[in-house]
């Protein structure tokens, strides 16, 4: 096999010239994304970042399915994506969690109602549980849980189903400084176990670096790609590497790209 055969087989998801507008009638369109292209190969952690409203959620949503793309296509697999499917999950900003049900009935929910067999989902629940460390509050509804608690159900709940693709969409952005640091340590472990495809849309560079292999900038006005960094730190990851001069650099460049398209639209 070639080297650029082996390249297209990596290829998890295939992002080709992507516009996305919002149109009212024929007099008034907005346009969000345009001509936006991005590969991904599979296994890899992909975050994005970029100034507010430069399209990154609505991004995710193309991906996801919830939204159509106005033009270009979304590959997974090869496949064009056409709608929600199983090999997609999402988990938001928000806490998701049903207030109804305990820690393992949310974590179980969407292995039940694809069928799966009792025995298998008491076996996957359990698995999963230990994997976020929730499996001493497994009997706790989310009101006897703190915000770090209730996000790592979240996490779990989106894993148990085994998509192919974790779309993130700023899901430790609503916590403390504290519980954010430790969930992305967490959340790194976790990754390393499962090694799913991850695209995890953030605003903070830091949390961008620290568990991305590459960083996706986007523009805003219309929203593209305007750079990818690589990221050159080797995993494990320890908290640690956040201050190291390497790190820091990395960050200021980011940081540098950003605000230099932000000057740009002012």
């Amino acid at each position: 096999m070639s080297e650029e055969s082996q390249k297209r087989e990596d290829v998890k998801i295939c992002i080709e010239h992507l516009d996305f507008s919002y149109s009212g009638d024929q007099k008034w369109e907005s346009k969000v994304i345009a001509d936006l292209s991005l590969s991904l190969r599979d296994q890899e952690f992909l975050t994005i970042v970029g100034a507010s409203g430069c399209g990154k959620s609505t991004l995710l949503n193309i991906i996801t399915g919830l939204l159509p793309p106005s033009a270009g296509t979304v590959l997974l697999d090869g496949k064009e994506i056409r709608g929600p499917g199983p090999d997609r999950t999402m988990v938001f900003q928000d806490d998701a969690v049903f207030p109804w049900y305990t820690v393992r009935e949310n974590v179980a929910y969407g292995l039940k109602i694809s069928g799966t067999s009792k025995k298998e989902v008491e076996q996957q629940v359990k698995y999963y549980l230990d994997l976020v460390g929730l499996s001493e509050c497994a009997d706790y509804y989310p009101r006897q849980l703190s915000g770090g608690m209730k996000k790592r159900v979240d996490v779990a709940r989106a894993m148990i189903t085994q998509p192919e693709v974790l779309l993130m969409d700023e899901p430790f952005a609503s916590l403390d400084v504290m519980t954010k640091q430790r969930l992305q340590e967490q959340f790194l472990n976790i990754w390393n176990e499962t090694r799913m495809t991850v695209i995890f849309v953030t605003h903070d560079l830091e949390e961008a670096l620290f568990l991305a292999d590459r960083v996706a900038v986007m523009a805003s006005h219309p929203g593209r790609i305007v750079s990818i960094v690589d990221v050159p730190f080797g995993r494990p990851r320890e908290k640690d590497l956040k201050t190291s001069g390497e790190f820091q650099d990395l960050r200021r460049k980011l940081n540098y790209i950003i605000d230099a398209d932000q000057s740009e639209t002012v």
